[in-house]
């Protein structure tokens, strides 16, 4: 979410037309143009709006890569390691020893190209959805003068846009899943490459194996993940 509000507002900086653009500064006094300034703020386009939540979330995207690439490898390895009474990893901190001492820095980035797929396009499509349906839905009870419509449009949006972005992205994980799960040894196979043996052996629904409770799940984890954060917002800055 900080990597989104930084990006919007260097994007406005760069891109939001300025509100005197279409005034005549020799027509009014300087006293009338800080006036005009100050009550006619710029009106940005709804075109504009959805294109600005959608950069600004795949650039967030492409921020949460770099961190949740390599904490999702090693949640990964630790699910999947055998069982046995040898265990591969002892930890979080030990997997993550004995990838970089073994592999390097690229070894515990494994699948990081196949992360950023699914990361950058799911932030922009998710950003982007959560504005334009909460919008939709505040435009539909603009007659209404309360406070919990519009968290009550905030929890519906997010819910909604969570379960479109998991529904988009998730043939996607499943094959990050499956490489970040591969040996670390030995050839390594690109993302066509596993998503093209996983359809020919199991068949095309195997990507979406698990995707029903994936939804039951972001429904309701991403309804209440934006009214938190817009009213922590408030609340901070009340102060």
């Amino acid at each position: 979410f900080s990597s989104y509000a930084s990006s919007a507002r260097v994007y406005d900086e760069l891109f939001l037309p300025s509100c005197t653009s279409n005034v005549d500064a020799d027509a009014i006094s300087m006293n009338e143009k800080e006036e005009y300034i100050q009550n006619t703020p710029p009106a940005p386009s709804s075109y504009y709006q959805m294109n600005k939540n959608f950069v600004c979330g795949c650039f967030a995207g492409a921020i949460q890569t770099l961190v949740i690439c390599p904490t999702e490898h090693v949640k990964c390895r630790l699910q999947t390691q055998s069982s046995s009474t040898v265990t591969q990893y002892k930890g979080p901190l030990d997997a993550v020893k004995k990838i970089t001492s073994q592999h390097g820095i690229r070894g515990l980035y494994r699948g990081f190209g196949c992360t950023s797929l699914r990361e950058i396009p799911a932030f922009g499509v998710y950003f982007a959805a959560y504005d334009y349906i909460k919008d939709y839905i505040n435009d539909f009870n603009k007659d209404e003068d309360d406070t919990q419509h519009a968290w009550m449009a905030s929890a519906i949006a997010g819910g909604i846009s969570g379960s479109i972005t998991w529904g988009m992205i998730y043939p996607v994980d499943m094959i990050k899943s499956r490489i970040q799960t591969d040996p670390l040894t030995g050839k390594q196979y690109s993302m066509m490459e596993v998503g093209m043996y996983l359809q020919n052996k199991y068949g095309w629904r195997y990507l979406y194996r698990g995707l029903g409770v994936t939804l039951v799940r972001a429904f309701p984890v991403n309804g209440i993940i934006f009214p938190v954060y817009e009213f922590a917002l408030l609340q901070l800055r009340s102060y």
